[in-house]
């Protein structure tokens, strides 16, 4: 059973940075679109970033320029490095394919920023 598993997130300030990791078990991840995702309180899930089979990327408007999505194939996971972090990044944010799959969804990983 494929699983997708978020850590990394935490507590930081403004202008601070953090590495996010998703983990995921199976053979499905070396062909597979990644996208990082991401829900602050009260919003909708978003896209932030995505990362093709082949190392292209994409970033949402809101995070281009700061956040830097990447993958290793040999550990099977991608990562989100996010910098010069800002209150409106604080969210849960959730790594899944494209499109998503609901049977990916895990638990995500809570990130806040304090101003």
């Amino acid at each position: 059973q494929v699983q997708l598993v978020e850590s990394g997130g935490g507590l930081v300030q403004t202008g601070g940075s953090l590495r996010l990791s998703c983990a995921a078990s199976g053979s499905m991840f070396s062909t597979r679109i990644m996208v990082w995702y991401r829900q602050a309180p009260g919003n909708e899930r978003e896209f932030v970033a995505l990362i093709t089979s082949v190392g292209t990327t994409n970033y949402a408007d809101s995070v281009k320029g700061r956040f830097t999505i990447s993958r290793d194939t040999a550990r099977n996971t991608v990562y989100l490095q996010m910098n010069s972090l800002k209150p409106e990044d604080t969210a849960v944010y959730y790594c899944n394919t494209y499109p998503s799959n609901i049977k990916y969804w895990g638990q995500g990983t809570q990130v806040t920023v304090s101003s």
